[in-house]
């Protein structure tokens, strides 16, 4: 829900059910981790392509997401920050494309979002997930936002949008809909979990697993902690 959150209430792309049929260059830096995999999942149900797709060690899984054949890439940001911009802007001219506007920065540290905006044209559009960090570095031209998927739970529509045509535009509303397409997506298998692994020892495995979350040993993998194992 993040996902779908950020690509199309905060960065105004076409819904699946509209999907475009023009060429829309898309950034998705941190493609392996589920924020940013999903965003490509749902980006290819709407068409939109060239899909430029920063990720590390976890190519594999992020090539298994991606549609080459529509100029979709993958940019390492292990080469360093001048090989990512780089990286991307020769990815969009192999592509046929010379501009991208959007860009889903599914890190938002680690200088994804100073990479992301040299390469984004005029106007701009960026979202990014990690709330109360310093984003000056963004120039004016770019409009910014934080994407939260606390704002689902929340009727967050402007009075004067509310009861207007009998429709009301906000989270909670967004949020009924695409849950409801995610589940026909499931059933349907265009859409697709995340990839886990089952830690042992239920809750006592949980201090191994932040471990290796912060020692960078997980990649492309939710940790799942199940409580009825914990001795």
């Amino acid at each position: 829900m993040t996902a779908a959150v950020g690509l199309y209430q905060r960065l105004g792309l076409p819904e699946p059910w509209n999907a475009t049929t023009t060429p829309t260059p898309l950034i998705v830096y941190g493609g392996s981790g589920a924020v940013g995999a999903f965003a490509i999942k749902l980006a290819q149900a709407s068409n939109i392509h060239p899909l430029i797709v920063v990720a590390g060690r976890a190519q594999s899984f992020v090539e298994k997401l991606i549609t080459p054949c529509k100029g979709d890439a993958i940019v390492d940001y292990r080469k360093g920050n001048e090989a990512v911009v780089s990286g991307i802007k020769d990815a969009l001219k192999k592509a046929g494309v010379s501009e991208v506007h959007y860009a889903f920065d599914a890190v938002s540290e680690h200088n994804s979002f100073q990479n992301i905006s040299k390469v984004l044209s005029k106007p701009g559009k960026i979202t990014l997930v990690l709330p109360g960090k310093n984003y000056s570095d963004i120039p004016e031209y770019i409009e910014k936002s934080n994407t939260m998927v606390g704002s689902v739970h929340m009727d967050n529509a402007p009075d004067s949008a509310k009861g207007k045509a009998g429709i009301k535009t906000g989270g909670k509303d967004f949020g009924f809909a695409f849950f409801r397409l995610f589940s026909r997506g499931l059933q349907e298998g265009w859409f697709t979990a995340h990839p886990y692994e089952v830690v042992p020892g239920g809750l006592a495995g949980v201090e191994k697993g932040l471990s290796d979350l912060k020692n960078g040993v997980n990649s492309a993998t939710k940790y799942i902690f199940k409580i009825e194992d914990t001795k």
